[in-house]
């Protein structure tokens, strides 16, 4: 009772309203039977500090935890947080709970206690196994349970990691046993994932609820990140060394993850092709050359490292790369083969390996597992077999798809079970026998309403000169289904924040450092070649899908009044829908057609190449490559305006309705070149991102000028083009006596002062051109500097009486040929592309 009197206290300091909300909370929440939970204790009386958080919950009018939560998920769909299932296209929402997964500081304690103990473990043992052996030549472990993993990688036998260290992060997959201790489910020694999420989650609740989250003195994340970028650091051969995040890619299943995470921490986010090995180093390709990259935190599978020496058909490495490690030349964390760590086969050696190398019992116990290698075991696992899990022992599938993952024999059919005793009796080291485990449960909020769900809570630790620093929270998966048994955990699991609570205020730690070790600089550093084209692409994109618009724009108020609709019907009209169809936006057969029709196909059409929503949705693509580098601003616009034009494709579109999609489009991306032009630096990443829209606009406005601005143009032509080229207000201010020829011409094509003109773009092409690091250091000029200025000398020079279709044709080339040479000169891709003048500086 006096338990229970904790809870009436609690809620009689509450507004009716929250108390009652509190108590509807607490009557409808039913544990499972036999299952540890989070909220009740083995009394099943509410736990205090559950108590806490609810109280203060509740204190929310009604509904305003729903909006404060919904309005903080906003950040989560504008900025892209996602991840994606394997063998899936597109990327799915991050399905985060309103409810955080809470524990006291006394249990986390004990949680790091055990994490921190098995890091070192698991650090030992890899340095044997990868150094004098002696664990396999005195028979503590068999060989087979070694070299029978794919991720025990013989040539980094005797290799010395940098820093002393084959391990720098590790992660356990933790569970609450039946006892109520925790238990390790999993390893995470190759590349763990999840921290970024674990900062995005973070970010979203504390933002949702920030009074509730420093009421309740949660530690904070920073510090641990700060650890791990100095113990990375500390790893490097130089003083100010380039740290980068290898990505297997964009396809990744947690790309976001690894862009956000090299964005928080500084880190230049790199692909394989990215990467290449020259005398034993590790060099970026960047515009400005080859640069070295000192320590490399991957998110690659140490098979997928190196072709020439692994898989020989793995683009996600570089040739050269192990040979790079063998001699010191690059800091690989965690180095290659420790994934070996992670094999089933090792578990049931743990605690004997623990009391070994540490002269200690294992703090955490892991999963009970039994190798069917070994003759003891594997009568064990034949004598139990119907009340266990049986999973491959080591990574990949086995049996030709029999068994890809841990499976509950209690749940295979007769013929399955036969089969996989027949596997295990003919290849038994091929497979493990392991306790069927548990989860426990802890409260999430669905319908309004309090429920229990399974969680995995998966805890980092990094290693630093001082030891292995825990992360104070971690990453919470929790389970839709209310089946407990950990092997269940599935593709529709959600995630929680992790709250870490204290008795005493929480000292706020942020990645800022002392003054005294920094230097100042104002240079980004060098832009990675791939970097650089997707940012010249970019720019391509949006500038193409603006000029697309412009043309729609036309095309719906050709519908509209008569009066301010001069370009209603015929050779004008015709032209605008060649234009489209030239350009990929219309098919051939809508020459003619309706100007609504035409219309809505160019906006929406998502099989046309040259439509709005394709374009757009190319841009959002590229830019989805490269989110390190954009700012959350730049992708919810384009995030957004993808979202608005799916969405208005599903609906009956009129005349207006038509207009104002386009208006509101050309709105939004005037918003992106607003942030362009005023939130980035002037850095060659913002270089590259307008040339790209240099060279569409450039391009664009000499195809409509030889379409509308022929030598047989009429007056609707000219004021079309005006139009196109958002240059009626200059055009007739400047000139009174009405439309010529000749000096539309001369103001959309070599006017130096008119921001939409060709001559703007080149000379604006020019000066970014003239500003790009050059790899010659003979002084010639290289190729994109060659064109440029010619092409600068033919425009500034030009009359514009003798203006005409061919030299405007031979304008439009020339900037074909400088995108071409641009992207032969710094966008350095395929395993073979490096720079033939010199390796810049090989810094």
């Amino acid at each position: 009772m006096a338990e229970l009197s904790t809870a009436e206290r609690r809620q009689a300091n509450l507004r009716p309203d929250a108390a009652g909300r509190l108590s509807a909370w607490l009557r409808g929440y039913h544990p499972l039977p036999g299952v540890p939970d989070e909220l009740f204790d083995s009394a099943r009386v509410p736990r205090d500090y559950w108590l806490n958080f609810l109280g203060d919950f509740s204190e929310y009018p009604e509904g305003e935890s729903r909006s404060r939560f919904s309005l903080a998920m906003r950040h989560i769909r504008d900025t892209g947080v996602s991840y994606r299932v394997y063998g899936e296209e597109t990327e799915r929402a991050w399905p985060l709970g309103p409810m955080p997964l809470i524990l006291e500081q006394a249990e986390w304690s004990q949680i790091a206690a055990g994490v921190e103990q098995r890091a070192n473990l698991i650090e030992a043992v890899l340095q044997d196994i990868y150094g004098e052996g002696r664990l396999v030549a005195e028979g503590a472990l068999p060989a087979a349970a070694l070299t029978g993993s794919p991720d025990f990688i013989r040539a980094m036998r005797g290799v010395r990691p940098a820093g002393g260290k084959f391990m720098q992060l590790y992660a356990a997959d933790l569970g609450r046993g039946p006892d109520g201790r925790w238990w390790v489910l999993d390893d995470k020694t190759q590349a763990p994932s999840g921290a970024g999420y674990a900062l995005e989650n973070r970010l979203v609740l504390s933002r949702a609820y920030p009074n509730l989250y420093n009421a309740m003195n949660v530690q904070r994340l920073a510090s641990f990140f700060d650890e791990l970028r100095k113990g990375l650091t500390g790893i490097a051969s130089r003083n100010d060394p380039r740290i980068c995040l290898l990505t297997p890619g964009p396809f990744s299943e947690t790309y976001f993850e690894q862009a956000h995470l090299a964005r928080y921490l500084g880190f230049l986010l790199v692909q394989g092709d990215d990467l290449v090995v020259r005398d034993g180093k590790v060099y970026v390709r960047t515009i400005a050359g080859l640069k070295r990259a000192d320590v490399i935190l991957r998110r690659v599978d140490a098979d997928f490292l190196d072709p020439l020496e692994l898989n020989n058909a793995s683009h996600l490495g570089a040739p050269g790369m192990l040979e790079a490690i063998r001699q010191g030349g690059v800091a690989m964390v965690n180095m290659p083969g420790t994934g070996v760590m992670e094999t089933r086969a090792l578990l049931g050696f743990l605690p004997r390996l623990a009391r070994r190398l540490l002269g200690e019992d294992l703090k955490m116990p892991n999963v009970a597992t039994w190798w069917c290698g070994q003759a003891r075991e594997r009568a064990l696992v034949e004598r139990e077999f119907d009340d266990l899990a049986v999973a491959p022992a080591f990574k990949g599938p086995l049996g030709a798809g029999l068994m890809d993952r841990a499976r509950l024999v209690a749940e295979l059919d007769p013929a399955e079970r036969d089969r996989l005793r027949q596997r295990i009796s003919e290849r038994p080291g091929d497979y493990v026998g392991q306790e069927v485990v548990q989860l426990s449960t802890m409260p999430v909020l669905r319908d309004g309403a309090l429920t229990p769900a399974p969680f995995v809570l998966r805890v980092y630790a990094a290693a630093t000169p001082d030891g292995f620093k825990i992360m104070p929270g971690g990453f919470c998966r929790t389970a839709h289904s209310v089946d407990v048994r950990a092997i269940s955990m599935g593709e529709d699991a959600g995630t929680a924040d992790v709250w870490v609570i204290g008795d005493k205020p929480v000292e706020r730690i942020t990645l800022l450092a002392r003054k005294e070790d920094v230097k100042v600089q104002r240079l980004m550093g060098n832009l990675p070649s791939r970097a650089a084209d997707n940012l010249f692409w970019l720019g391509r994109y949006i500038e193409r899908a603006e000029a697309t618009l412009r043309l729609v724009r036309s095309l719906c108020t050709s519908l509209m009044d008569a009066e301010s609709a001069i370009h209603g019907s015929g050779e004008t009209l015709e032209c605008l829908q060649q234009l489209l169809i030239d350009w990929g936006a219309l098919d051939e057969e809508a020459l003619g057609a309706r100007a609504l029709l035409a219309a809505r196909d160019a906006l929406h059409d998502e099989d046309a190449y040259g439509s709005v929503i394709y374009l757009v949705r190319a841009a959002r693509r590229t830019a989805s490559t490269m989110r390190e580098r954009l700012s959350a601003d730049f992708w919810t616009l384009i995030v957004n305006l993808e979202r608005r034009l799916a969405e208005a494709a599903q609906a009956p579109t009129s005349e207006a309705e038509a207009l104002q999609q386009t208006e509101s489009a050309l709105q939004i991306l005037a918003a992106l070149s607003g942030l362009a032009q005023e939130n980035m630096n002037r850095t060659d990443g913002w270089r590259f991102l307008d040339m790209g829209r240099r060279i569409e606009r450039g391009i664009n406005t000499c195809r409509i000028m030889r379409t509308l601005a022929h030598d047989e143009a009429t007056i609707d032509d000219l004021d079309l083009f005006l139009d196109l080229a958002d240059s009626q207000i200059t055009y007739r201010a400047r000139y009174l006596v009405g439309l010529a020829l000749t000096p539309v011409r001369d103001m959309i094509l070599l006017d130096p002062y008119n921001t939409r003109s060709l001559a703007f773009q080149v000379a604006a092409l020019k000066g970014h051109i003239a500003a790009l690091p050059s790899l010659r250091e003979d002084g010639m000029l290289e190729e994109p500097q060659r064109i440029i200025l010619t092409l600068a000398a033919d425009v500034e020079t030009e009359d514009a009486a003798a203006l005409d279709t061919d030299k405007v044709r031979a304008f439009e080339q020339t900037l074909m040929r400088l995108s071409t040479a641009v992207a032969d000169r710094y966008f350095l891709q395929g395993a073979n592309a490096s720079p033939t003048i010199k390796l810049a500086g090989l810094a």
